[in-house]
């Protein structure tokens, strides 16, 4: 089995998410490719699963703007460039973005890092990746998020294990 885990990270908590569901996926025999999302185009997506990570910026996906008030707040510029929102828009033809559409594999799963503070308000950059795969005909399986206890992090204690066994998980249940 292969798989494709594709992330976007500002304070580098998204990213360590990300090496943690590969490590998981990796545990159970998994190939894994892993890329930021600014280089997703320059990746063959792996034909079994796609990983999609992205922070929650104000209760969604991050937006340029939002992108680049993190980079003011001590982010990596490099994460500033595309982010989900922006890869996402290239899976419809129909949108304003130019490029080819990416070649989606079968499961898909997507994850999110979030603040503790808004762990229990409704909006999250999860949810709304779901939606608009699910709005563009692709099957999303497993949603979840990760918790971060601040803007800028670190993760809370215990998340990396669950990425971790959520990247094993992903794997049994994929196959």
């Amino acid at each position: 089995m292969r798989a494709s885990v594709v992330f976007e990270s500002m304070f580098g908590n998204t990213e360590q998410v990300a090496d943690a569901i590969c490590e998981g996926l990796r545990d159970q025999g998994v190939e894994v490719t892993r890329c930021r999302v600014g280089d997703a185009g320059d990746h063959e997506l792996a034909p079994d699963l796609l990983v999609l990570g992205a922070p929650t910026h104000t209760f969604t996906l991050s937006r340029p703007a939002t992108r680049a008030e993190a980079v003011t707040k001590g982010a990596e510029a490099v994460g500033a460039t595309t982010g989900v929102r922006d890869w996402l828009d290239a899976l419809d033809p129909t949108s304003s973005s130019a490029g080819v559409a990416p070649e989606v594999p079968g499961a898909v799963a997507v994850f999110d890092t979030r603040a503790t503070t808004v762990r229990h308000l409704p909006g999250s950059a999860a949810k709304s990746t779901a939606r608009i795969l699910r709005k563009r005909g692709l099957d999303v399986g497993e949603v979840t998020s990760f918790f971060v206890d601040d803007v800028r992090g670190p993760l809370v204690e215990g998340e990396l294990s669950r990425a971790r066994s959520w990247g094993r998980h992903l794997a049994v249940t994929t196959r």
